[in-house]
């Protein structure tokens, strides 16, 4: 049986049934000729979502990703040293001293997955730093995302690659050339490691380009884009990934004053996250509508479950595999 068989005849009812309207929605949402935006929150990448993310990119059904820092560099770190990787399934069990010990060792963990130091970021840094001094060098200026597409397209981490390359998101963007957005890079492994070297004044803060200059990229980029049915934000988690995109609708209607701007076309949004008091994460559609983000007749959807799960179920209804 296709997993998406499996789906409908099983996922009937509660989140499941949201599940499938969600997807139902976003294949609409595509056939009507409607963009996709995707956002990715936590650790997707660490995840591996790249396995079904790729293969969403390659065949058209995601055209800008919006995404933290972490998400940006762990799907390449994951490409270039997944062998490395130690799982704890015990994580709940660790006692500070066993955290302690992976610290020691080189790795840092991400719930139930330990990144390993000198086969990740040490590996991803000699080879950006390289990109980086040159584009300083030369008075060229790129965003976190372009500088990593420079670094792929290169072909200089091939050498490293284990894991089938089909299954890295990263790499199916760079061959897409699909933009990304990236909000807050600063707050991520490179980033940090970028930061050290502006303070030790061998680079310039300015190399890289900045938040708002993001911010004015997609200003430009949504008007473009969201002619007829418009532009749908998929939005997986919460956080900076998903709120910083989304509020270019209401920034170009209010602040510049564009009243003809359309608002998003559809929306879903895979959390775990309870609502509760000043919650963005955990805020329900409605609430976006107050805010100028999402009109009355959007289509709204909201999947409460992990996304780990959630995630590549979708996809694969999307897929119609």
């Amino acid at each position: 049986m296709h997993i998406s068989n499996f789906l409908r005849h099983h996922y009937k009812h509660f989140n499941a049934a949201a599940l499938i309207d969600a997807a139902d929605g976003y294949i609409t949402h595509l056939n009507e000729g409607g963009k996709m935006m995707v956002t990715l929150a936590g650790a997707m990448s660490t995840a591996e979502l790249g396995k079904s993310l790729a293969e969403m990119i390659r065949q058209d059904k995601i055209h800008i990703i919006s995404c933290t820092g972490a998400n940006l560099e762990e799907d390449i770190m994951n490409l270039v040293a997944h062998k490395h990787y130690k799982r704890v399934p015990h994580y709940r069990d660790l006692s500070p001293q066993d955290e302690r010990a992976l610290l020691d060792h080189h790795y840092n963990r991400v719930t139930d997955t330990c990144i390993p130091e000198e086969e990740a970021f040490r590996r991803l840094q000699q080879h950006l730093w390289d990109i980086w001094s040159t584009a300083e060098k030369n008075g060229e200026r790129y965003f976190p995302h372009e500088f990593m597409y420079k670094m792929l397209k290169s072909g200089v981490l091939e050498q490293y690659y284990e894991i089938d390359p089909k299954n890295s998101w990263m790499l199916a963007a760079a061959e897409k050339n699909i933009p990304i957005v990236v909000p807050g890079w600063e707050d991520s492994t490179m980033g940090n490691i970028f930061t050290s070297y502006c303070i030790k004044g061998m680079l310039k803060p300015t190399t890289v380009k900045s938040g708002i200059e993001y911010m004015m990229w997609l200003a430009d980029w949504y008007p473009k884009n969201s002619k007829g049915k418009g532009v749908g934000f998929f939005q997986i988690g919460g956080g900076i990934a998903g709120d910083f995109p989304i509020c270019v609708v209401p920034m170009l209607y209010q602040d510049l004053e564009m009243e003809d701007i359309p608002f998003w076309s559809y929306f879903c949004q895979i959390s775990d996250s309870t609502t509760s008091y000043g919650s963005y994460s955990g805020a329900v559609p409605n609430e976006k509508i107050t805010w100028g983000k999402l009109d009355i007749d959007t289509p709204k959807f909201i999947v409460e479950s992990d996304a780990t799960i959630v995630a590549p179920l979708i996809f694969a209804l999307v897929l119609g595999q």
